[in-house]
């Protein structure tokens, strides 16, 4: 078991000595969001460290608004929202250096009659597509890059102002720009330093093409590590922008230019904990390596709930964009939806379209399920597109829209035999209470063009 940033005895020695008075012990929504309870630190040790604590079923069972909506099997007002067990998984412990006097820590949900784990929340999902994975002899490897737009507003102004008419920190493109992005840089240079004091592994900042864009990458982990750094992160990003009176904005698509992308670096290793991805196949692919992308272009349509799972997710994907529509694969080709990257033991594939409000247990759980049907159906793998994939009539595409994706994803043998009806359902019914929401609402778009005119 990996040694955990804060082990539990220095949490105690670091309680003692006044250092630390507040843990949150937070749990990881359907957004891939944190929720939970910030403890005062010794009835935390004294209480929660033994037997957890509870909190609202609903959590998973909400809209984004936090409203409560129907079609949920494990929540409703029929069963009477009960609680789920929030048990703390002390590998996440951590101090948190933006938060002063801070610790805080994950928790894995359970149910409090003693029946198990809760199916349905996003980390058991991705520990379950783990272990069909390990009964192969193989282990995932992953790697997140989150992409924001910054602005100068604060999230309250954001609010008052409608999220319109907000000032970028960026006036131009600032991809690569050293000028640019020095713009912001003791923002950036305090998030990188302070997620390294939280226990992730920063590697470097640049801009984006977006204007206020930027992208801080963090080493690979293992997929759940990947997963759990990839939420602190996040979270962390924006309780610092709030900090200096800026905010951040991690939308797929926030505004008609450039979008925000999650780009999911993916490899497997075998027993030996050497890459199972590398051989003296096509790309210098092993077998193993071959099918695996085989099996995430035969099921990224099917999955693409996990890996698109808001209405904005799809507007990201425009033609001439680095946002990939065309499933094919390709050796350092941006334009492919799976870009095959790194050499020797470093060799992976990066999974170019979710974006960066993506859920990334999810997105994993599903590049894991993919790489395990290609596997376990020992599919071969389609031919290396050389050139521009977004020119190959003969592709299949990444869904339109979320309607496309919730039909695919109902429909899908695949997404069943690996997440189980449980599961299928609850997400199901997540995109259909998104679709709902969105159909009923009336868009400034509406009122632009039909409010005089129509």
């Amino acid at each position: 078991m990996r040694k955990p940033p804060l082990t539990l005895e220095q949490l105690r020695v670091a309680v003692a000595e006044g250092e630390i008075d507040t843990v949150a012990l937070a749990l990881v929504d359907m957004q891939g969001r944190l929720q939970g309870k910030r403890f005062h630190a010794p009835y935390f040790l004294d209480q929660v460290v033994a037997h957890g604590s509870e909190g609202c079923n609903y959590l998973l069972a909400v809209d984004v608004d936090m409203n409560t909506v129907d079609g949920y099997a494990m929540a409703s007002w029929d069963r009477g929202y009960g609680d789920f067990v929030m048990k703390p998984d002390f590998a996440t412990l951590r101090r948190v250096p933006w938060q002063p006097g801070t610790a805080m820590l994950l928790a894995d949900l359970k149910w409090p009659d003693g029946t198990g784990p809760v199916v349905a929340s996003p980390r058991q999902i991705l520990r379950g597509q783990l272990d069909r994975l390990a009964a192969h002899g193989l282990t995932a490897y992953a790697g997140t890059e989150l992409e924001f737009v910054l602005f100068r507003d604060s999230y309250e102004q954001a609010w008052q102002r409608g999220y319109r008419d907000l000032t970028a920190a960026n006036q131009y493109n600032v991809d690569y720009s050293l000028l640019g992005t020095a713009r912001v840089e003791p923002l950036l240079r305090r998030i990188r330093n302070e997620m390294a004091g939280a226990g992730l592994v920063p590697e470097s900042a640049k801009g984006e093409c977006n204007l206020g864009q930027h992208e801080i990458a963090f080493r690979y982990d293992e997929a759940v590590a990947c997963a759990d750094h990839h939420v602190i992160y996040k979270n962390g990003a924006k309780e610092i922008a709030a900090q200096e009176g800026m905010s951040i904005t991690f939308m797929a698509k926030p505004n008609e230019r450039e979008g925000n992308s999650c780009h999911i670096h993916f490899s497997l290793r075998d027993g030996s904990g050497g890459s199972a991805m590398l051989g003296d196949g096509p790309a210098r692919l092993s077998v193993t390596g071959q099918r695996v992308l085989a099996g995430l272009l035969a099921t990224m349509r099917e999955l693409s709930l996990f890996f698109a799972p808001n209405i904005n997710s799809y507007k990201r994907y425009q033609p001439g964009s680095f946002a990939p529509t065309a499933l094919r694969w390709g050796t350092d080709n941006r334009t492919c939806a799976l870009r095959l990257v790194g050499h020797g033991q470093g060799m992976r594939v990066e999974n170019r379209v979710p974006g960066a409000d993506v859920n990334p247990y999810l997105a994993i759980a599903a590049l894991v399920a993919g790489a395990v049907h290609g596997i376990e159906n020992g599919l071969e793998l389609t031919e290396e597109c050389t050139g521009n994939a977004y020119d190959d009539a003969t592709a299949e595409r990444v869904p339109g829209t979320l309607r496309d994706a919730l039909a695919l994803w109902e429909s899908s043998s695949v997404a069943r035999a690996a997440f189980g009806a449980e599961v299928v359902a609850h997400y199901a019914n997540m995109a259909r209470v998104e679709l709902a929401a969105f159909d009923a609402a009336v868009t400034d778009w509406e009122l632009a063009r039909g409010f005089e005119r129509l």
